[in-house]
């Protein structure tokens, strides 16, 4: 596809940079609708975000997406920010307004939803009480898509009990934190099983975690997806419990600000899925 002087630039930034599978996802989305567009990878340290997260307008792009360690700094940076970004604290989605206003917003609750929900057409959060294991960015992320979503209770299991505290204390609702000590009984009658944190990625600790007591419906889902099958969703597979792996959920998060910068909500599709995870697997 030919880029002409016209396109819409938009791309992401974060500190490093080069992992990111972004520019590979928003690529793809570019070619399938022909769209007169690029999607560019920004490597924009810390002390440098709020700068370069101002020059967006200058530099004529019609927004970007924002990734680690800048998501808090971007939420401080724009002119306006969702109601769904407060709650969480960060910012991941930026659009450019007609009038260079920078307008903040976080799409991560919508695309751990979304990737639920077109995983596992039957689930729904209304339907009980769901465990989140950790309370970082993450987390936040999905406590806050479980309560929009009607859930009954989330039990929130951290192994800092104190950050567990402040994230139920700023996001409000229904949410009970449970000390680490009790993670394997947390899962007693839990229809969702949700592990946000780094335990059982590649190169990180394992997630020492009974399963025995979580009931055979629940969906268990692991958010991250260095590997895509972690040792949590194997071992709930095994015993029957219907899983979801982590790379819908980016895919998901990514809709609505392409949306917004080019016009066009596209959607997720295996072909999507297969053109990302070979990148993934590829290490880049």
């Amino acid at each position: 596809m030919t880029i002409t002087g016209n396109a819409k630039v938009a791309g992401v930034m974060g500190w490093p940079i080069g992992h990111s599978l972004s520019p590979r996802l928003h690529g793809f989305w570019l070619d399938v609708h022909g769209i007169d567009g690029a999607y560019v990878p920004m490597a924009v340290a810390p002390d440098g975000a709020r700068e370069a997260l101002r020059a967006l307008p200058r530099l004529g792009f019609v927004g970007c997406n924002v990734t680690v360690p800048l998501k808090e700094l971007a939420l401080e940076a724009v002119d306006e920010a969702s109601d769904t970004a407060r709650r969480i604290g960060a910012v991941n989605t930026v659009a450019v307004g007609d009038d260079g206003r920078l307008m903040g917003d976080n799409t991560d609750a919508f695309g751990f939803r979304a990737n639920l929900e077109a995983a596992a057409a039957d689930w729904r959060a209304a339907d009980g009480v769901h465990v989140v294991l950790g309370a970082g960015g993450a987390a936040r992320a999905v406590v806050v898509a479980l309560l929009d979503a009607g859930a009954a209770t989330v039990r929130l299991v951290n192994r800092t009990r104190a950050r567990a505290d402040a994230l139920a204390r700023d996001i409000g609702g229904r949410v009970e934190v449970i000390d680490w000590d009790g993670r394997d009984g947390a899962l007693n009658d839990a229809a969702t099983l949700v592990n946000t944190t780094t335990l059982g990625m590649a190169g990180k600790e394992p997630l020492a975690l009974s399963l025995e007591a979580l009931p055979p419906q629940a969906l268990v889902n692991d958010i991250v997806y260095a590997p895509l099958e972690t040792d949590l969703l194997a071992r709930a597979a095994a015993r029957g419990n219907p899983v979801v792996d982590g790379l819908g959920m980016l895919l998901h998060q990514a809709r609505p600000g392409f949306g917004r910068w080019f016009g066009v909500l596209p959607e997720v599709t295996p072909a999507l899925r297969a053109f990302v995870l070979e990148s993934a697997s590829a290490g880049g």
